[in-house]
């Protein structure tokens, strides 16, 4: 008689949960927003975020502060050593002013960290403007090329209207 009452509560069970249908198993999990406050601004492309330790503005590549192999890029652009180190610090600056201390939405992409262990994110400002498409907006950086991500034709448009009104690093 027990093994008839289990049986009997097992198909009720069973009855009510149904199977998940082959489309809904199919769909990709939604990614969760990360959120953390900006401690500290490295530089023009990478951020210290609470919880999360550096982060790797997505997508663009900034001027160092001093002068690196790195370089080459830029000055196959016909940009002039002292204009990156100029660009370098009105970047880091901005960041600083616009930043340090706000909390900030983090999105990770194709690929979630780079070699040195950062974590690569685009960054969502609290009034919604993605930042790394604002440094190149304000030509503080450039399309970060050897990579594909999400967002690149985008960023190769801003890149490109910085460039046209001679912003930051194309004056």
């Amino acid at each position: 008689m027990k093994f008839l009452l289990f049986f009997f509560w097992l198909i009720c069970l069973m009855a009510v949960q149904p199977l998940p249908s082959p489309a809904a198993a199919e769909m990709p999990a939604a990614r969760s927003v990360l959120r953390g406050k900006v401690l500290w601004v490295y530089d023009g492309d990478t951020l210290e975020v609470a919880g999360f330790g550096k982060v790797r503005l997505l997508g663009i590549d900034a001027p160092e502060q001093e002068s690196s192999p790195r370089d080459t890029f830029f000055t196959r652009q016909g940009i002039a050593p002292g204009t990156l180190r100029r660009v370098h610090d009105e970047g880091r600056n901005f960041l600083i002013a616009h930043l340090e201390g706000l909390t900030v939405s983090l999105d990770s992409d194709l690929e979630e960290r780079d070699r040195h262990g950062r974590l690569l994110a685009y960054v969502t400002l609290p009034d919604g403007r993605l930042l790394n498409q604002v440094m190149l907006d304000r030509g503080y950086a450039v399309v970060y090329r050897r990579f594909d991500f999400t967002f690149k034709d985008d960023f190769l448009q801003a890149e490109s209207r910085a460039r046209t009104g001679q912003r930051g690093l194309w004056q």
